[in-house]
């Protein structure tokens, strides 16, 4: 009897251990399963986020438009009797999305839109450069210093391309005094970014709007519309009666 006990004993250990076995093995199975759908549900939910990018956001990741300012350089006293003086930028963006047409020569009265690179010229958005802003922060006239003074700008051309970048030089020779005599001024120029997501820069407003209504249109105002670029700012004198 003894025996016969332990036999039957052994067998019902055996059987039970058989059965925690397959239990595990049921449970590891279904925990691999659970835990392969969701990696695919995962990945295929990144694949759907990636397919909803805006095209031009996967266009432009890892790249944005850059802004510079040649001349005057913070600090500067420049020109005289508030005028004969220039702003230069360097503006650089990602190859195919600055919105730049062709070069232009341009300026007031008999220079507006002549041959033989003829422009538009006068305050507002400028058409050769579509997303760039330009503000003075002693604008009197125009639309007040919020108005973008961009297609005021002379000599618009590319200065340099490669497959990655594109860089255009935007020149302008301030020949009236428009912005002040003997007072201090500060230039700000950005792209605006691309507000209707067509992978391209070209929509600078006319006028920038006083965002937080400080009574002053300046980089805050600027990235609150939404910029792609840096804000470059130059602090300068502009120059009254002096002799050079």
């Amino acid at each position: 009897m003894t025996t016969r006990y332990r036999r039957t004993a052994g067998a019902a250990l055996a059987v039970a251990a058989l059965a925690a076995a397959t239990t595990s093995a049921t449970t590891t199975k279904a925990f691999t399963t659970t835990a392969t759908a969701t990696a695919a549900a995962a990945a295929a939910a990144a694949t759907d986020a990636a397919a909803n990018v805006p095209e031009t956001e996967a266009r432009h990741a890892g790249w944005a438009p850059s802004v510079e300012i040649l001349s005057p350089r913070h600090g500067d006293r420049t020109g005289t009797d508030g005028a004969n003086w220039i702003v230069d930028l360097n503006v650089t963006y990602p190859t195919g999305t600055s919105g730049f047409t062709t070069a232009q020569l341009t300026g007031p009265g008999a220079h507006n839109e002549t041959d033989p690179l003829p422009g538009t010229f006068g305050p507002g958005q400028d058409e050769r450069l579509p997303g760039v802003v330009v503000l003075a922060s002693t604008t009197s006239g125009f639309s007040g210093p919020g108005t973008n003074l961009a297609n005021l700008f002379n000599i618009t051309a590319l200065t340099d391309k490669n497959r990655s970048t594109t860089t255009i030089q935007d020149t302008w020779i301030v020949g009236a005094p428009l912005f002040g005599t003997d007072v201090d001024s500060v230039i700000t120029v950005a792209v605006i970014d691309d507000l209707d997501y067509d992978g391209v820069y070209d929509d600078a407003p006319a006028t920038v709007p006083d965002a937080n209504e400080d009574g002053c249109v300046d980089a805050r105002d600027l990235r609150e519309l939404g910029v792609a670029s840096n804000v470059a700012t130059a602090r300068v004198h502009i120059n009254g009666d002096v002799t050079p």
